[in-house]
C-alpha cells in the first residue's frame, strides 16, 4: 500500500507515515508504547517496562510496542565496527549490524510479558512491512504493510516491533538514523490511527534546557508540535525532529518521560502567548566559508544541492556581497566539516578560498511569535552584551532565535537567558 499525502501525491523524503488500519467507529483504537534503551537497560527495568503495558491493557488499551536496543548497545556495536573496519565503513553492513540490538530487546520484552500470562510477538521492522527507502543509516519510512500487526491486535496478542529499523524497497535492512525508533512509533501510530503514542524513557520528560547541565530547569507540562519540532531541529535530544512531523501532520498525542505522573505532553492546540518556552544548544558545530565566489545564479544553488545531495543538514547559512564576487558561509556538524569541504571543491564554480572556523555553537529559543517580538529580542541581545559574549550569527523565524557563538561561552550565556526568561524554578533564579 503506497503513502499518499493529502492531496493524493506520493509522499516525500519528509512524509513517513499514513494510514492503514480500518477499524469502525466503535473499536477501541491502540496506543503506540515505546520504550528507549535506558527505560531497557538491564533485567530491573524490562520487567518495570513490563508493569507499564499491563496497566495499558487493564484498561482495555490495545497496545502495540515498539523498543530500542538496551542501554548503550547501538553505541557499543558502533565502536566495535570501528575498531576492526575501514574509515568508512560499509553502510549496508552497518545497518545489519546495529539492526541486531533491538532484535535483542523485542526478544527479552516478549519473553518477560510471557511471565505474567501476556501473549505476545516479537518482530523486526522488515517482519511487519516497514518498507523504507534506499538510503542506509538514514532511510526514510515509504509504506508500512502491517498485516501481522492487524492480525495480532484482532486475537488479543500484544506485537513488539524492533524500532529503528525497516526494509529497503531493494530487499535490504535499512536503519533510521540516531533515535530511529521514535520515528517507527509515530509512523506506527499514524498507520493505525492512533490518537495518542507514550515514549518512555529516563527522564522525567521535555524541559526548558538540558537538566543534566543546568540545574533548576523547568519541568514543561505541554508543549505545541511546531515548538517540539523546533527545538528537536536545533539540538533537544528528547523526540527525533522527523517523529514530531509525523505527530503533527496525523494530529497525534504524544506524551514523554519516565513516570506517568509527570511527563510533557506534545499537542496542537493553539500559540497565542508571546513568550519562550524553552531553550536548547548545538555544540561542536564548524562554518565552512567559500570567499572569493564568483557571483553567478547558479553558485549558492550549486553549493547548496551538491550538500543536500550527500545528507549534509546545514544549520546556518549566509553570505556576504561584492560586485563581482562574494563570500558563502555554511554552518554544519563537526561530522560533516571534511566531506563538505571536499564537495565544495567539487563544484567546478571556478577558484576560491576555503575557510573553516572550529569550535562554534548555536543558543536557540523556542516559543510562539519571538523571532519578531521586539521586548524579548532585546532582552536576548542585552543578556549577550552584559556577559560580553561576541554572537557570530543571528537566524529569526516565528518560533525561534538561534545565536552562533563559541563553544566555550554556552554555559554562560545560556545560565542567563534561562534566569532572565524565568525558565528555572525561584530558587535556581535566586542563585
Amino acid at each position: 500500500m503506497c503513502l499518499r499525502g493529502p492531496q493524493g501525491s506520493p509522499v516525500s523524503r519528509q512524509d513517513e507515515a499514513g494510514p492503514i488500519f480500518n477499524g469502525g467507529p466503535d473499536q477501541v483504537k491502540p496506543v503506540v508504547v515505546k520504550f528507549g534503551g535506558t527505560s531497557l537497560g538491564d533485567a530491573g527495568a524490562i520487567c518495570r517496562a513490563v508493569n507499564i503495558v499491563r496497566t495499558h491493557l487493564e484498561i482495555g488499551q490495545p497496545v502495540i510496542i515498539v523498543v530500542s536496543a538496551m542501554g548503550n548497545t547501538t553505541d557499543r556495536l558502533v565502536r566495535l565496527a570501528q575498531k576492526i573496519g575501514p574509515a568508512d565503513i560499509p553502510r549496508r553492513e552497518l545497518d545489519l549490524l546495529l539492526s541486531a540490538g533491538e532484535r535483542i530487546s523485542m526478544s527479552l520484552f516478549s519473553i518477560a510479558l510471557a511471565r505474567y500470562g501476556v501473549r505476545a510477538r516479537s518482530y523486526t521492522g522488515s517482519q511487519v512491512g516497514i518498507i523504507t527507502d534506499t538510503a542506509h543509516s538514514d532511510a526514510r519510512i515509504i509504506d508500512i504493510k502491517g498485516e501481522r500487526i492487524i492480525k495480532d491486535l484482532e486475537l488479543g496478542i500484544v506485537p513488539i516491533i524492533a524500532g529503528f529499523q525497516g526494509v529497503s524497497i531493494e530487499k535490504e535492512v535499512t536503519t533510521l538514523g540516531r533515535g530511529g525508533s521514535d520515528v517507527t512509533a509515530l509512523a506506527l501510530a499514524a498507520a493505525f490511527k492512533c490518537q495518542q503514542c507514550y515514549l518512555y524513557t529516563d527522564v522525567d520528560g521535555v524541559f526548558t534546557e538540558d537538566p543534566s547541565t543546568f540545574k533548576g530547569v523547568r519541568l514543561i507540562n505541554e508543549i505545541n508540535f511546531d515548538e517540539m519540532f523546533e527545538l528537536s531541529s536545533r539540538g533537544a535530544e528528547v523526540i527525533h525532529p522527523r517523529a514530531c512531523a509525523i505527530a503533527a501532520r496525523f494530529k497525534i498525542e504524544v506524551w514523554t518521560g519516565k513516570d506517568r505522573g509527570t511527563g510533557t505532553w506534545i499537542k496542537g492546540g493553539k500559540m497565542e502567548k508571546i513568550e519562550v518556552k524553552a531553550i536548547t544548544h548545538e555544540m561542536d558545530l564548524q562554518r565552512i566559508t567559500m570567499s572569493d565566489v564568483p557571483k553567478r545564479r547558479s553558485s549558492i544553488s550549486q553549493v547548496i544541492t551538491k550538500l543536500a545531495k550527500e545528507g549534509i543538514g546545514i544549520k546556518f547559512f549566509f553570505h556576504g556581497t561584492g560586485a563581482d564576487k562574494f563570500d558563502l558561509s555554511f554552518v554544519l556538524s563537526k561530522e560533516d566539516g571534511e566531506k563538505a569541504i571536499s564537495l565544495m571543491r567539487s563544484t567546478g564554480i571556478g577558484e576560491m578560498e576555503i575557510h573553516r572556523d572550529k569550535n562554534l555553537a548555536s543558543v536557540t529559543l523556542v516559543g510562539y511569535g519571538i523571532g519578531s517580538e521586539p521586548e524579548i529580542l532585546n532582552q536576548v541581545f542585552t543578556t549577550f552584551e552584559k556577559n560580553k559574549i561576541h554572537i557570530e550569527a543571528v537566524t529569526t523565524s516565528e518560533l525561534s532565535i538561534s545565536c552562533l557563538i563559541k563553544n566555550r561561552y554556552v554555559n554562560r550565556v545560556v545560565r542567563g537567558l534561562l534566569k532572565n526568561f524565568r525558565l528555572v524554578n525561584e530558587d535556581s533564579r535566586r542563585t
